[in-house]
């Protein structure tokens, strides 16, 4: 092994102030370069799973340096070969592999993730270090020109800022890389399987509310409802503070739940920092000396993948369909605020750890999806997310309700918080369920109207012939050479 990844807090100053990223150590030590393009990114907003990405493609290019030290003099030959066994694998058919290595085929999709990750380090290692880049530029065929140009008017004709962006072609259209990855394969949009609707209330009751300790129960309940009944993500869900559910002026008998961005979000009731800012970043640190979870590495780590909020103070608003589940979050939030009130927790948010080894500590996801696959389990379901039997399943099933409705689009996208249209597009589609209901209805009454499909018997059929797989006319037409075979 080259190389070990390790997460690191980095301090670059005299204020102590550590930048939590992933690194690669080697055998003479950190390796300087890649942590300097990191902190790079880092400082440009890159999440933390794209660092980490980054990190194990350079630690899988060093591992196969070392393997090979002896095979290639040009860094170009080498990426080549280096891309070829990320798509073969470095076992062979007999199961050796002198190399050592023994890596397996990954998907071409992850290959093309690698390739980019190393062709962005290594261009600005080139230009910020002198050396030759790995996956250096070359001009583009015509063929390469034309994708280019319709990646480059896709990108331009969806874009809303576009009236104040440059819309010349950029010179890099004519340009290509000399190793881009094989072409993906093509995939329908997603089918947005959801959480079967008919289980909700069995998952609900008896799953995650069958817990032995109630206080878990009420906590997992809350979450569910803000999946289920508003359709947010669980890492939006479990930003919840506990000074941000009021009850709504329309209706005080409903829940008004905001989850607010933890860099840019307003801090609550009005509060600023000595120095004047507002921020809810701000506010953890001054008053408990934390940073927001988006910024945390480990099981403390909340993504935040919204590009829309829906104030400018920074949150989003969990639009309830139906409304009832407003009612029932702000009935069980009630209760569940005493559970919460018992812990000294020096921290803001709502949902907490009640584990006697961690308790008043924030709740992370993986404890949720321990308890949410506990919940299935009582009721006699397996987890599975092929078949929307996992917490995004919910917010799946939010959106295709509000489609099924006929909820306004431009409705839907707000509900959903897509910063585009064509977002929602996953939940507007039939699924392969509905396409197979429709075509089974279609099928009946095409039956009704007396115009039957004939049953044929497989020699009837095969009397048409089949040029493709039959050309010479051995098995099959109306006089095969080997029908006696």
């Amino acid at each position: 092994m080259a190389s070990v990844r390790v997460v690191a807090q980095i301090v670059e100053d005299n204020t102590g102030v550590a930048s939590h990223i992933p690194l690669l150590m080697t055998e003479e030590g950190e390796f300087s370069s890649l942590t300097d393009y990191l902190l790079i990114l880092h400082t440009n907003g890159r999440s933390t799973s794209t660092l980490e990405k980054i990190v194990r493609a350079v630690a899988m290019l060093l591992d196969y340096m070392e393997a090979n030290a002896d095979a290639f003099k040009n860094p170009e030959k080498l990426f080549q070969a280096f891309v070829r066994r990320l798509y073969s694998g470095t076992v062979s058919e007999a199961g050796l592999d002198p190399s050592g290595l023994y890596w397996v085929p990954v998907s071409e999709a992850t290959v093309r993730e690698r390739i980019n990750a190393l062709t962005g380090f290594t261009d600005w290692l080139a230009t910020n270090w002198g050396t030759k880049p790995l996956n250096p530029l070359h001009k583009a065929t015509p063929h390469e020109e034309r994708l280019h140009y319709a990646a480059w008017f896709r990108r331009n004709q969806n874009d809303f800022l576009g009236h104040i962006k440059d819309k010349s072609i950029s010179t890099t259209v004519k340009r290509a890389r000399s190793i881009k990855g094989r072409t993906l394969l093509a995939k329908t949009e997603d089918d947005a399987i959801s959480f079967p609707t008919a289980k909700f209330e069995a998952l609900f009751t008896q799953g995650v509310g069958g817990a032995k300790d109630p206080r878990v129960a009420l906590r997992d309940k809350l979450i569910l409802i803000l999946m289920h009944g508003a359709g947010l993500r669980i890492s939006e869900a479990m930003l919840l503070w506990v000074t941000d559910v009021f009850e709504n002026p329309a209706d005080p008998s409903q829940a008004l739940v905001r989850i607010y961005n933890e860099r840019e979000g307003a801090a609550p009731e009005g509060w600023k920092s000595r120095m004047g800012e507002r921020t809810r970043k701000a506010y953890l640190k001054e008053m408990f000396g934390r940073i927001p979870r988006c910024d945390m590495t480990g099981t403390q780590h909340l993504g935040w993948k919204a590009k829309l909020v829906d104030d400018r103070d920074g949150y989003l608003i969990a639009q309830w369909f139906p409304v009832d589940f407003g009612r029932v979050f702000m009935f069980l939030w009630k209760t569940y605020l005493k559970y919460r009130a018992t812990a000294d927790a020096h921290h803001p948010y709502a949902f907490i750890s009640f584990d006697s080894k961690w308790f008043g500590n924030p709740y992370t996801i993986n404890a949720f999806n321990q308890n949410y696959a506990a919940g299935l389990l009582r009721i006699g379901l397996e987890p599975n997310k092929a078949v929307g039997l996992d917490p995004h399943g919910h917010r799946h099933n939010y959106g295709r309700r509000l489609t099924q409705a006929d909820i306004d689009p431009l409705i839907r996208k707000k509900c959903l918080h897509h910063k585009s249209l064509q977002s929602q597009m996953v939940y507007t589609l039939p699924g392969n369920q509905d396409v197979s209901n429709m075509l089974n209805a279609a099928s009946e009454q095409l039956a009704g109207t007396g115009a039957k499909v004939g049953n044929a018997d497989w020699k009837t059929l095969v009397e048409h012939g089949f040029a493709d797989i039959d050309p010479q006319r051995l098995y099959t037409g109306h006089r095969p050479r080997l029908s006696g075979a």
